[in-house]
C-alpha cells in the first residue's frame, strides 16, 4: 500500500537542527501534473511558433514566386501577341505571293481574329496562354507548308528560266532565217528548221541556256555538232563548229562557251547554223532573241 505522505528532511550545513516537512502525496502528485502539463504547453507553444513561422516564410516565398510567374506570364502573353502580329504580316505576304504565283489558297489555320487579354486567375492564365501557344504552333506549321510549296515553286520556275533558251548564241549576222527558203545546195525550197547566223572561223559559241549535253559529234549536213538538253522539253543545236568544247554529259550553265563557228558539214561559208526544238519540233529561234 502506498503511502499517504512523504517527509522531506533539510539538514542544513554546520547545523545540528533538522527540519522536517511532511507533504501530502496528492500534492506531490498534483505538483508533477502541473510540471508535465508546463512542459507539454511550452512545446505546444514552442512547436506552433515554428509552425506559424515555417508557414510564413513559406507564404512569402510562395507569394514572391506566385508575382514572378505573374509576370513571366504577362511578358509572355505580350511575345505572343507580337508573335501573332508578325504571323498575321507573314500570312498576308504569303497569300500575296501565291496570287502572283498563280497558287491555290493554302489551308486555313482558323485563327484569323483570335487572341486577347489573359483571364485574371493564373491557372485560366496558363490554359489560356498554353492554347494561344498551341494555336501558334498549328499556324507556323501551316506556315511552313506553304512556304516550302511556294519555294518548291520559285524552284521550278527559276530552272524552267534558265532551261528556256534566251538570247543570241555568237556574235555576228544574220544570213538566212527560220522557214522556208530556197535551198542553196538544190534550189528548191525547203524548210529551214534554225538560223544562220555569220561569223568568223573561231568566233565563241555559247550555250543559250543551262542543260546537260545531249550530243558533241560529227552530224551528217551538220558537220561538228553540238546539242543541249534544257529540259522542260527544250533542245539547242549547234551545227558547223569548227571546234566543240563540251563533251556528252557535261553540264552548262548559260554563257559558258562551247564549241567556236566554223564551216564543216553541209556549209557555203564560216557561220553558226542555230535551231531550238521544243517537244522535238523546231520553233523560231528568233522568239527567245
Amino acid at each position: 500500500m502506498s503511502p499517504r505522505k512523504y517527509t522531506l528532511l533539510i539538514i542544513p550545513e554546520g547545523s545540528h537542527r533538522v527540519r522536517r516537512f511532511s507533504i501530502k502525496r496528492g500534492i506531490i502528485q498534483s505538483a508533477l501534473g502541473g510540471v508535465v502539463i508546463c512542459v507539454l504547453a511550452l512545446s505546444l507553444l514552442i512547436f506552433d511558433y515554428s509552425r506559424i513561422h515555417f508557414d510564413r516564410s513559406e507564404l512569402r516565398r510562395l507569394q514572391a514566386e506566385n508575382l514572378r510567374q505573374r509576370n513571366e506570364i504577362q511578358t509572355l502573353a505580350a511575345d505572343l501577341q507580337n508573335l501573332r502580329k508578325e504571323m498575321v504580316i507573314l500570312t498576308q505576304n504569303d497569300a500575296k505571293v501565291r496570287v502572283l504565283a498563280n497558287l491555290a489558297k493554302p489551308k486555313s489555320d482558323g485563327t484569323a481574329g483570335m487572341g486577347g487579354p489573359p483571364e485574371e486567375e493564373t491557372v485560366a492564365e496558363f490554359s489560356e496562354l498554353q492554347r494561344q501557344i498551341d494555336q501558334l504552333r498549328r499556324t507556323i506549321d501551316l506556315r511552313r507548308e506553304s512556304q516550302e510549296e511556294i519555294r518548291g515553286f520559285l524552284n521550278d520556275q527559276r530552272s524552267m528560266m534558265a532551261a528556256k533558251p534566251e538570247g543570241v548564241p555568237v556574235k555576228g549576222w544574220m544570213t538566212s532565217k527560220f522557214g522556208m527558203r530556197k535551198s542553196p545546195f538544190t534550189g528548191k525550197r525547203k524548210m529551214h528548221e534554225g538560223v544562220d547566223i555569220a561569223a568568223r572561223t573561231g568566233t565563241p559559241i555559247h550555250a543559250s541556256a543551262d542543260g546537260i549535253v545531249s550530243q558533241a559529234r560529227t552530224a551528217p549536213g551538220y558537220g561538228k555538232l553540238v546539242v543541249i538538253d534544257h529540259g522542260y522539253g527544250y533542245k539547242t543545236y549547234y551545227a558547223h563548229n569548227s571546234k566543240i568544247h563540251v563533251k556528252v554529259g557535261q553540264r552548262v550553265k548559260r554563257g559558258d562557251q562551247i564549241s567556236a563557228v566554223g564551216n564543216t558539214g553541209s556549209s557555203t561559208g564560216s557561220h553558226l547554223h542555230y535551231e531550238v526544238r521544243l517537244n522535238g519540233v523546231p520553233v523560231n529561234p528568233n522568239k527567245y532573241f
